[in-house]
């Protein structure tokens, strides 16, 4: 099983909540969820890596006026991608079940 680190992972789950998505919308989601801001320079090293480990690919999207005629590279997770990231929760899971309470 591939190793993922915790950021790399974090971004894979949240391009798996959508089809597709870009380091702007990944980086609102991150906030969201997490209540801090990540940079978009390190959104596109994690993105970056995760593609290079063929766990997500990207296309150019189509100019925008409201970006000034400029394409935006727009994100989404392969299937190896969800299937590691699945594979990772189960054993989560797993070890999670084996904790005791604590009261």
């Amino acid at each position: 099983m591939q190793q993922l680190g915790k950021l790399e992972e974090i971004v894979l789950l949240i391009l798996l909540m959508k089809e597709e998505n870009y380091g702007v919308g990944i980086a609102k989601e991150y906030e969201a969820n997490f209540n801090q801001s990540i940079t978009l320079p390190t959104i596109h090293v994690v993105l970056k890596r995760l593609d290079e480990k063929g766990l997500v690919k990207s296309k150019m999207g189509e100019p925008t006026a409201e970006r000034g005629g400029r394409r935006k590279r727009i994100y989404s997770a392969t299937n190896n991608g969800y299937h590691l990231a699945k594979e990772l929760q189960e054993k989560r899971s797993k070890i999670w079940s084996m904790i005791p309470n604590i009261n």
